[in-house]
C-alpha cells in the first residue's frame, strides 16, 4: 500500500512527463517586461487615480471590511460601488461578492438545486463548471455555442426549472456568445440565463458595458450577469447584475456571500474609481479592441492558428503542451510575459499562448512583440519547433 506523499509525489511525476506541471513565479514589481499575460485591459490597474483612490479608501475604513457583508462587512463605499455598477451596466440591481469565482458559485448555487436543470457550455470558466457542480443541479453540458443544442437540451428538461449558463467572451479561445439566440431560446423555454461578463466589460460595445448591454438584454428579467472587477477595472472583487428579486434571494441565501468577508476597502474604492475612469474615458474600450486585432494579425502573420479577436484575448494555438511552455519561456527571456495554456485549461492538443492586449500599449511595445513573435512563432515549414524553441529557452 503506498502513502499519500508517494501518490502525490507519483502524481507529480506524471504531470513533469506530459509537460503540465506548473509552478508558482513571482514578478517583481519593477520588472522591465512587455505584459501580455495579465487581464488589466483597460491599463487602470496602475492609474494613479485608481491607486489613489484604493489609498483612501484603506485611511477612511481600514485595511480590511472586518467581516461578512450581512455583519460589518457592508460600508457604504460598498452601496455606491453596486449603483454605479448598476447604473452603468444598465442593470436593475447589484450585488458586490469578494470576487468574480465567488459570484459565480454564489448565483448558481443559490438559483440552481435538484429541482433545477442548468445547460452549459462546453468551455465556460472553471468557477463556472464548479458552481454548477455545487448546485446539486441536474447538469447538461453541450457543445462550444451551439444553440441548438442549448434548445435540445432545454426541451429535453424534466425538472421544474432550467438555466442557462454561459461566457459572454470565453476566456482562452477569446470568442463570443450568441447572447440574443441563446436568449431567445432559453425563453422559449421558459427558463433563465445566466451570462459571466469577466472578460466583456470594459470591452465589449462602445462604452464597455458589456455584451448583455450590446444585446439589448441588460434590463431582461430573464437575465442574469455576473461580472469581475480585476479584468478592465484593475482591482479586485465580482458583482452580480440582476432584478431585485434575484438579488434579494442572493442575499439571504448565497453562501459564498453570507459566510464570507467582504471585499476590501481598498479594491472597493479602486473599482469605484476605475469604473468612473471607463465611463468618462470611453476611448480606451476602442484602443483595447485595436491593440487585440493588431497582436491577432501578428499571430495569423506567423502561420500560427488564432481567431478574429471578439474582444481582449487572442490565443496562438501549438498543440502539444511542452511546446506552448517552450516558446512562453522564450518570449518571457525576451522580455515578454505571455499566458500559456494547457490540459485541462484546454482540450488536449490545443495547448496555446494566450495573448492579452491592454489599451496602454504603445507603438513601441507591440514593434518589440512582433520582432519576439518572429522568433517564437515561426519554424521549419511555417511551424514551430520544439526542438529549436528548447535551445533557445535554455541559451
Amino acid at each position: 500500500m503506498t502513502t499519500s506523499l508517494q501518490r502525490f509525489r507519483a502524481a507529480n511525476g506524471a504531470l513533469d512527463a506530459a509537460g503540465l506541471r506548473r509552478t508558482l513565479n513571482a514578478r517583481a514589481a519593477s520588472a522591465a517586461l512587455l505584459d501580455l499575460a495579465g487581464n488589466d485591459y483597460l491599463g487602470l490597474g496602475s492609474d494613479d487615480r485608481v491607486i489613489e483612490a484604493a489609498v483612501e479608501a484603506t485611511h477612511i475604513w481600514g485595511a480590511g471590511a472586518t467581516g461578512s457583508r450581512l455583519v460589518t462587512g457592508t460600508t457604504a463605499l460598498h452601496d455606491e460601488l453596486e449603483r454605479e455598477l448598476a447604473d452603468f451596466l444598465k442593470a436593475p440591481a447589484a450585488l458586490v461578492f469578494s470576487s468574480g469565482y465567488l459570484a459565480n458559485l454564489g448565483v448558481l448555487t443559490a438559483l440552481g438545486g435538484p429541482d433545477v436543470t442548468i445547460v452549459s457550455d462546453a468551455d465556460n470558466h472553471a468557477s463556472v463548471i464548479d458552481g454548477c457542480r455545487l448546485s446539486g443541479s441536474v447538469i447538461r453540458v453541450v457543445p462550444h455555442v451551439d444553440v441548438d443544442a442549448v434548445g435540445a437540451a432545454l426541451a429535453a428538461v424534466d425538472t421544474p426549472h432550467a438555466m442557462v449558463v454561459t461566457d459572454a467572451v470565453f476566456s482562452v479561445a477569446g470568442d463570443r456568445a450568441p447572447l440574443a439566440a441563446l436568449h431567445a431560446v432559453t425563453r422559449t423555454h421558459g427558463a433563465l440565463l445566466v451570462v459571466d461578463e469577466a472578460h466583456a466589460l470594459g470591452v465589449i460595445g462602445p462604452e464597455g458595458r458589456g455584451a448583455v448591454e450590446a444585446a439589448g438584454l441588460a434590463s431582461e428579467p430573464d437575465v442574469v450577469r455576473t461580472v469581475t472587477l480585476s479584468k478592465a477595472l484593475g482591482a479586485q472583487g465580482g458583482a452580480v447584475l440582476a432584478a431585485p428579486e434575484v438579488i434579494d434571494l442572493l442575499v439571504n441565501s448565497s453562501r459564498p456571500f453570507i459566510f464570507d468577508t467582504a471585499l476590501a476597502p481598498a479594491s472597493t474604492g479602486a473599482a469605484l474609481a476605475a469604473l468612473r475612469i471607463l465611463e468618462a474615458e470611453p476611448g480606451r474600450v476602442m484602443a483595447v479592441r485595436r491593440v487585440a486585432s493588431r497582436l491577432a494579425d501578428m499571430v495569423r502573420a506567423r502561420g500560427v492558428e488564432t481567431v478574429h479577436p471578439a474582444a481582449a484575448i487572442i490565443p496562438a494555438y501549438l498543440g502539444d503542451p511542452r511546446l506552448a511552455v517552450a516558446a512562453a519561456s522564450v518570449c518571457l527571456r525576451a522580455g515578454v510575459r505571455v499566458g500559456c495554456f494547457r490540459p485541462p485549461a484546454v482540450p488536449k492538443g490545443r495547448a496555446c499562448l494566450r495573448l492579452t492586449a491592454r489599451a496602454t500599449l504603445t507603438e513601441t511595445d507591440l514593434a518589440h512583440v512582433r520582432t519576439v513573435l518572429d522568433d517564437v512563432l515561426v519554424g521549419d515549414g511555417g511551424e514551430t519547433d520544439l526542438s529549436r524553441l528548447t535551445t533557445a529557452g535554455n541559451s
